[in-house]
């Protein structure tokens, strides 16, 4: 229940504290006294857009405008929302919520500033918080019925909400979009999938035809420099086995080899060793050498004996390097590169088999994904058909309190036409339409095509009661519901409003006194100049006071003796 609402420095209103009471609250004033300023103070609460822009909304010379409003949490399904919303986007003061639900303190501080350069900044229970957030808590507490909400009403997708919402309809409404979303995302894929077969096809051909080419050459480590190696030795291999061979004979075959010759300056050293010991170190030395002569030698021969003049080897080697370097050129990146474009190819290829056997099996999955849809759509529209006559009754029985006793409130609900896109659609299955038949005789009409504003305003009027019982607790603003509804009808419509005001906190701007006078508190707007300043202000009217204030709205002037006892008669109809 929205119980206090503070204004300060919005448009023509300087200065307003309000407290608002239970039950039927009424907004009533001249026109242009600024009744409307107290529901757009109530939709700067509820996170909405200024009209026209937060500039056009800040008093002139005032350094900006704010709004607030203290809301007393009670009801067990209003704390629910409220807790919901605070923990999906405010999770920081869902505890301190919580702590103060707990104390017996459960209640919202709703806060909005407008600037003049167009900023605005929103709070709840004092901490910053984003419009988003503000959007997402307030309207579970409070809820308003604009002038347009009459529109909304002709649309079929807010029929639909209506309908899901008398019946409580979450859970099956919820699997079913579950289920439509799960079913377009394999739709979607499949056909990304289709879409793309034949160019995946094509590049499936190629990476296989590049994959088995490299396959095919067996390509290994160190080949390439091996057999360049190989090459250079088998091309020269006549004349490296001249040249090796003479190298060797002259190490350690030949009469006067290095060998022999540091042999027998070995023998020498030694004989002079024992007269001078400093030849220690160069004997050492010799020895080693020798040593290193010997194993020179030796794997010179062993290379020699390695060494063949093989023109048919050379050949092989010759086409096995000629294939690697055609390779190289056709890939690029040298042997290191080959062998990284092989395992790319394979991983590519297995990638393209894969889609193609997602592709292949995909069809099965969306069988599946079509029929729990089906089974879900079903289900939902089983509930609704079932839900249509009961709530036509209600409405109905709501219209006659209304002066509509003779109209018939229907509901169609009929499959949806076309392919499976436009069948299964965000709602459900099936259209849902209110139809209306204004007088005896004739044929219920979509609503859009027959309603008058006063009855859709009435309709709206008898929804939200008979919602009432399903979906109580929150604060909710009416404006102006009784647009084009006439003085004759206005106390049936009053008695409607305090009804509901029995499960809601209402309040309803108005122009009818038969509705001013069934309020529980009735408030007044009154636009006046002080010091060369427009101000709106707005008092709540004591029981006396209430008596004028009705007489007023009657005849337009409260000094008439008959449009005072009208106002008197009016305000001690039955509750």
């Amino acid at each position: 229940m929205l119980t206090e609402l503070s204004i300060r420095d919005l448009a023509l209103i300087e200065a307003v504290d309000l407290t608002l009471g239970e039950g039927l609250n009424v907004l009533t004033g001249e026109t242009g006294a600024g009744k409307t300023l107290l529901v757009g103070a109530i939709e700067l609460l509820l996170g909405e857009t200024p009209r026209g822009g937060a500039a056009q909304w800040v008093r002139r010379e005032a350094k900006e405008a704010r709004v607030e409003g203290r809301v007393i949490v009670d009801d067990p399904e209003v704390l629910a929302r409220v807790a919901g919303a605070l923990a999906a986007d405010l999770p920081d003061l869902a505890a301190e919520w919580e702590e103060g639900r707990a104390r017996g303190e459960a209640e919202l501080i709703l806060g909005r500033t407008l600037a003049p350069d167009g900023r605005t900044r929103a709070h709840v229970n004092h901490h910053p918080v984003t419009l988003r957030a503000l959007r997402a808590v307030a309207p579970a507490a409070i809820e308003i019925h604009g002038q347009n909400e009459h529109q909304r009403l002709l649309d079929p997708a807010e029929q639909e909400r209506l309908l899901d919402a008398f019946g409580r309809l979450d859970e099956p409404l919820a699997r079913y979009r579950e289920a439509r979303a799960a079913w377009r995302a394999l739709v979607a894929e499949r056909e990304r999938l289709a879409a793309e077969r034949e160019a995946r096809r094509d590049r499936l051909e190629l990476a296989r035809f590049q994959r088995d080419e490299l396959a095919g050459a067996e390509l290994e480590r160190g080949e390439h420099a091996r057999l360049a190696d190989e090459r250079g030795m088998l091309r020269g291999a006549g004349e490296l086995r001249n040249d090796l061979g003479r190298l060797a004979e002259g190490l350690v075959a030949a009469d006067d080899a290095v060998a022999s010759r540091l042999g027998a300056a070995r023998r020498t050293l030694e004989r002079w060793r024992a007269i001078l010991p400093r030849l220690a170190g160069p004997l050492e030395e010799l020895e080693a050498a020798a040593v290193h002569v010997e194993e020179v030698g030796a794997a010179l021969a062993s290379l020699l004996a390695g060494v063949e003049d093989d023109p048919a080897r050379l050949e092989l080697v010759e086409e096995r390097l000629a294939e690697l370097e055609r390779l190289e050129r056709k890939y690029g990146g040298g042997e290191e590169g080959l062998l990284a474009t092989l395992a790319a190819r394979e991983a590519e290829i297995g990638a393209l088999e894969a889609e193609e056997e997602s592709l292949a099996s995909l069809d099965d999955r969306l069988a599946a994904a079509r029929a729990e849809l089906e089974s879900a759509a079903e289900t939902l529209a089983k509930k609704r058909r079932a839900l249509a006559p009961r709530l036509a009754k209600a409405v109905g029985e709501a219209l006659g309190a209304l002066g509509l006793a003779q109209a018939r409130f229907a509901l169609d609900l009929a499959p949806r036409d076309g392919d499976d896109a436009a069948r299964f659609a965000p709602g459900g299955s099936e259209r849902v339409e209110f139809l209306l038949a204004a007088n005896p005789g004739e044929d219920p009409r979509p609503l859009r095509h027959v309603a008058s504003g006063g009855e859709a305003a009435r309709i709206m009027l008898a929804l939200r009661t008979v919602l009432s019982a399903a979906d109580r607790g929150r604060t909710l603003v009416f404006d102006e519901i009784d647009a084009g509804v006439g003085g004759r009808l206005g106390p049936e419509v009053g008695a409607h409003l305090r009804r509901l005001a029995a499960h809601h906190q209402v309040l309803c701007v108005t122009h009818l006194p038969g509705i001013a006078a069934r309020a529980h508190h009735h408030l007044r707007t009154v636009k006046e100049v002080r010091g060369g300043r427009t101000r709106t202000t707005v008092e709540i009217l004591p029981a006396d006071a209430r008596v004028a204030e009705i007489a007023d709205m009657i005849a337009g002037g409260a000094a008439h003796a008959t449009a005072r006892a009208e106002a008197a008669r009016l305000l001690e109809l039955p509750g």
